[in-house]
């Protein structure tokens, strides 16, 4: 079976889909692996190191893609490449399935299997394969660390010849994987910190970290089955607001992390809010790539509205690009290997398996994703 990894073209991502150390294991399964050149620099990976490892090394694109038993990739694909692919072929990434509609009939239409990463269920057998979460930690820990640099406050207490220096208050909106990795990084650094969701069920987490949990009564909220938080109701939304807009005066650093899953992200901080906010604060919006949760912020831009530095970055588990990749990379070889025949020495797809259920798109020229169909 061969396993084609394409370069990402998607400007500036540095990371890759997959690194020399799984190649080597899947080649070891039985895989034959071919890499475009130039594939892993972003990362640190030069063609050497894939070749140390068993894979070899192509320079020509359309071959190396309309050649392969697998595709394997990071980004979703352009869509005059998935013409490129044969029939039968599987192709494995990101691909935003509920708003790349085209994208999904070119698949479709080609009778490429198309497996979408975001749509691995949260579940214990699924934990290890789990791209979303993997990079939404990393994600988390980059928006901290974005903060840090903008504020031009330091984030510890410290006790100096000149007095005593209070902590930074950094206030987390979503405690989600992205917001639990925030917290924890904002309070290793010595920051007090403060953080909301709409889920109940997650105050014993952030509490655990060592944070303050802000309760709003919203009524019924909760979250799907998946572990998301429900969309809420406009009252709902008004209500949260309200106390949002209190915990954002008094933070020196506010991170918005709420999103939801195939749909545009809810504006959480209006631009009133920000007027009451301290001058010089800083608000890191991890929604940004699907609407923004802060009203103003820009994509790949930080913007200063009357004094607050709004940090919007497209693709924050880029910016440590190593780790991200070996993350991603684990989750991509956990999938393969959970499917994996070891006698046949190939990939199998098992249609009745609930992992493949849920995250396998196309198969045979139809759409047989139950929730993309429903």
């Amino acid at each position: 079976m061969k396993i084609a990894i394409p370069r990402e073209t998607f400007e500036d991502e540095r990371r890759v889909p997959l690194i020399p150390a799984d190649v080597e294991k899947l080649i070891k399964k039985g895989a034959e692996i071919e890499i475009q050149s130039g594939m892993g620099e972003g990362s640190g990976y030069d063609d050497e190191a894939y070749k140390k490892a068993g894979a070899k090394i192509s320079v020509d694109r359309k071959q190396l893609l309309s050649g392969a038993d697998i595709v394997l990739r990071l980004r979703k694909p352009p869509e005059e490449e998935i013409s490129l692919l044969k029939p039968g072929a599987i192709h494995i990434s990101y691909l935003d399935p509920f708003n790349e509609k085209a994208s999904i009939d070119k698949f479709e239409k080609a009778g490429v299997s198309a497996i979408s990463m975001e749509m691995i269920p949260r579940t214990t057998k699924a934990q290890k394969m789990d791209a979303l979460s993997s990079q939404a930690s990393i994600a988390g820990y980059v928006a901290v660390v974005e903060a840090m640099k903008q504020l031009d406050k330091i984030f510890p207490m410290m006790m100096t010849p000149a007095g005593t220096i209070q902590p930074a208050r950094v206030f987390v909106i979503g405690a989600g994987v992205a917001g639990l990795q925030a917290i924890a990084t904002a309070k290793r650094m010595g920051a007090k910190v403060e953080a909301f969701d709409t889920r109940p069920v997650v105050e014993e987490q952030v509490q655990s970290l060592g944070a303050k949990f802000v309760k709003v009564d919203l009524g019924d909220t909760g979250q799907t089955k998946d572990g998301y938080a429900k969309a809420l109701t406009k009252e709902q939304l008004n209500k949260q607001r309200e106390t949002m807009a209190r915990h954002c005066a008094m933070s020196d650093v506010v991170i918005t992390t709420a999103k939801l899953f195939g749909r545009k992200a809810p504006i959480i901080i209006t631009k009133d809010m920000i007027e009451n906010m301290k001058k010089g604060s800083v608000i890191v919006d991890l929604a940004v790539d699907t609407g923004g949760n802060v009203e103003g912020s820009k994509l790949n831009q930080t913007v200063n509205i009357d004094g607050v530095y709004i940090i919007g970055l497209e693709n924050y588990p880029g910016q440590v690009p190593v780790h991200a990749s070996q993350m991603y990379s684990s989750n991509l070889y956990n999938f393969l290997d959970e499917f994996w025949d070891d006698e046949a020495r190939t990939f199998k797809l098992d249609m009745e398996d609930e992992i493949i259920k849920g995250c396998l798109i196309t198969h045979n020229h139809e759409i047989v994703n139950e929730k993309l169909k429903s």
